[in-house]
């Protein structure tokens, strides 16, 4: 990396997710799926939500303060210098309610609105994903590489669904026309953590509709940096409307398909 800025960047992306990680997996009660704590479990993972992003945010501003902001968790701020953080601090809220493992922290900085650096760490599964835009994506120091693309029949492709009942039927009438199409379908509830396994050779591909730019900004420069192509409808990038994101060789078919079925529409 001979851009000193972007080493700067990654390792305060890397200690301020490190830390989240840390307050979430060791402040998370053990009976939070079963009992209510506090007002209920849900309101438990929405302080934590809010504490994990307060905390990235702050340990940012302390070495940053010009840089800007925008967090699911209502960071938002434009900056003065240029950079700005992307921010989900808890990835998979209902998995994390749950107990369930596939939860991550997600932090992007974006340059002139360009991700250029990418970190998801996956505390329970005790990996951190990383890259820099041009520098590769890793698994803590291991290199990343997307897998070789199979057949679309034989390609594993992971999806996500919305919470709203409506938004969601449709979505399952996409997911049951694009099964028999493809070797099988997973569904793990944290998009972040599904582009960093199609960066880690784990899936061949990964759709969805309605996520957000703090869903997808670390997740997509890891995938891509990995290899693997990433984008939304035909000729556009991720959006709101349709994140794609495969091997090449299944990133064109899939992406078809999905235009065909109608997945970037509720």
């Amino acid at each position: 990396m001979t851009d000193p800025l972007l080493p700067e960047l990654l390792d305060l992306a890397l200690e301020a997710a490190r830390r989240a990680g840390e307050l979430l997996r060791d402040g998370r009660p053990a009976d939070l799926g079963v009992a209510a704590t506090k007002s209920s479990p849900i309101d438990v993972v929405t302080e934590m939500d809010i504490a994990a992003e307060k905390l990235i945010t702050g340990f940012l501003a302390e070495h940053r303060p010009e840089d800007g902001f925008l967090g699911e968790e209502g960071a938002s701020t434009a900056g003065t210098s240029g950079v700005r953080w992307v921010i989900d601090p808890l990835d998979g809220t209902v998995n994390y309610l749950y107990g369930l493992p596939t939860w991550a922290v997600s932090i992007a900085a974006e340059r002139d609105g360009e991700a250029v650096v990418g970190v998801v760490a996956a505390p329970m599964r005790r990996e951190t994903y990383r890259a820099v835009l041009g520098g590769g994506a890793y698994a803590d120091d291991k290199p990343l590489s997307c897998r070789p693309a199979p057949p679309l029949d034989q390609a594993l492709v992971s999806t996500g669904f919305n919470y709203v009942t409506a938004v969601r039927a449709h979505q399952a009438d996409v997911a049951q026309r694009l099964i028999p199409r493809l070797r099988d379908i997973r569904r793990s509830g944290s998009a972040a953590v599904d582009l960093c396994d199609v960066a880690a050779g784990r899936l061949d591909g990964y759709y969805e509709r309605g996520l957000n730019p703090w869903d997808l900004a670390a997740g997509d420069l890891i995938a891509r940096e990995a290899g693997a192509l990433t984008g939304g409808r035909p000729g556009q990038r991720p959006s709101y409307d349709l994140a794609v994101a495969a091997s090449p060789g299944v990133f064109e078919p899939l992406q078809a398909l999905l235009e065909e079925f109608g997945a970037w529409h509720d």
